[in-house]
């Protein structure tokens, strides 16, 4: 797998290309290439953050708080799509979806931008609805939804419960006042 391939991939999931998404789902070698992007996004996450001034350390810790974030979604997205919002075609292919979804993490490695102070806030409202839109793509092609408002309301309900999961995990790890 070329670098230019990859680099095609990364664009076109960016820009919600169906075919792209097609193309990654049938690919189980694009199976690394997913994986890595989600790690890449997670640490772009990690070091966006710092432009809210935190300390330097906090980038690992945010890094992992995303990449948490992210496998709690694609574990809801999995348990809800198969399980409770399946449509009669729906055929279930764990490592399909996981490549698929991975790659809807493509507009994440922009969230590196948010280092710049004046971008945070923005970067990170932009690319997370962009991620959404991109994962209602990528969930519609690899559980074969013909409604793509079924794709929505799946991603939509895990991506509300992840948050929630990634706000408890915060909580947890966030020193007591006193």
């Amino acid at each position: 797998m070329s670098i230019l391939t990859l680099t095609h991939r990364l664009v076109g999931a960016a820009a919600l290309d169906v075919g792209t998404y097609e193309e990654i789902e049938a690919d189980r070698a694009a199976t690394p290439q997913a994986f890595f992007i989600v790690l890449a996004s997670s640490l772009a996450t990690g070091i966006g953050v710092m432009g809210l001034g935190g300390p330097p350390g906090q980038i690992l810790l945010m890094s992992v708080a995303a990449l948490l974030g992210w496998a709690a979604w694609a574990l809801l997205i999995l348990q809800i799509g198969s399980r409770l919002l399946p449509e009669p075609a729906t055929r279930v292919d764990v490592t399909e979806l996981l490549r698929t979804i991975g790659f809807a993490s493509a507009p994440g490695l922009l969230r590196v931008f948010g280092v710049l102070p004046a971008l945070t806030i923005p970067v990170f409202a932009i690319t997370s609805v962009w991620m959404l839109v991109s994962m209602v793509v990528a969930v519609r092609q690899a559980l074969d939804f013909t409604s793509t408002a079924r794709a929505v309301a799946v991603c939509l309900v895990g991506w509300l419960l992840a948050g929630l999961i990634v706000i408890a995990f915060g909580l947890w790890l966030t020193p007591p006042l006193s």
